[in-house]
């Protein structure tokens, strides 16, 4: 019994990081004791094949489903290959153009990239991407902030592993949702805080961040920004009707702009 629990939390661990991962497991399991193989090459087998499926086939079977693997270099870049690996990069094709047009024109204003987080899964609307509420329908993708390193030159890089995590704090006089969500009880608002390290000493670009969202709110098929309210008002969007505040139900929204499409 210890045994199926333990098979049945791995599959249920792979399913909810990767989708696909659960599957590919269960598959393996059986063809592996088939073949009556040792452990140690279970486990190659399986790792071998999830690599052929994450960066071969499931990128050409998304389509099929409606969306499409992001780009892993350029002028859009993961801030983590971890992402595409886990198959976390995947949008609709209209979202994709306005991601690939907006990002073009940032690097011909800046001259760098911009960094996108977590998007969505490659198959099946409805399906959800933990730990986030929303991304389930290829419709979704956070951003990273754009930052400065400590010497004041612009930097691809973002201060946390993950890039989420690291927040833009309110100021005094500011709106402070933080607090607010925290008062009401929503631990999970700021939980990140907490538990991701800082890597490197950087500071957000106000300029280039806010250039993010201006672009975005630019595009027809944009729906809703969400950065967080003290935000909005600091780099001028309070009159922007696109870029709104997304409740305490969700996370912190000082260290990423969340972009959804109609």
């Amino acid at each position: 019994m210890l045994k199926i629990a333990a098979h049945l939390l791995v599959i249920v661990i792979l399913t909810v990081l990767t989708q696909l991962g659960g599957v590919l497991y269960l598959l393996i399991y059986f063809i592996s004791g088939k073949l009556k193989l040792y452990l140690w090459k279970r486990m190659l087998l399986f790792l071998g094949a999830y690599l052929l499926f994450a960066t071969v086939i499931i990128p050409h079977l998304a389509p099929v489903f409606g969306r499409k693997p992001l780009p892993l270099s350029g002028n859009l870049s993961p801030v983590s290959y971890l992402t595409c690996l886990l198959n976390r990069h995947y949008v609709s094709p209209e979202l994709y153009d306005v991601l690939v047009d907006m990002s073009a024109n940032y690097h011909e204003e800046y001259g760098v990239s911009v960094n996108y987080l977590d998007a969505n899964f490659p198959f099946f609307n409805g399906f959800p991407l933990m730990p986030h509420l929303s991304h389930n329908d290829g419709k979704k993708v956070d951003l990273a902030f754009s930052y400065n390193d400590a010497a004041g030159q612009m930097t691809e890089e973002v201060p946390s592993w993950i890039g989420y995590g690291i927040y833009d704090e309110p100021k005094v006089g500011e709106v402070d949702f933080p607090g607010i969500c925290a008062e009401k009880g929503y631990w999970q608002y700021g939980l990140l805080k907490w538990i991701i390290p800082i890597i490197e000493d950087y500071v957000v670009d106000a300029g280039r961040t806010s250039w993010i969202v201006t672009e975005i709110a630019q595009y027809d098929e944009v729906s809703k920004i969400f950065i967080e309210p003290h935000l909005k008002e600091r780099w001028g969007f309070a009159s922007n009707d696109k870029v709104r505040f997304h409740s305490c139900r969700a996370v912190r929204h000082d260290d990423h702009i969340h972009l959804q499409i109609k």
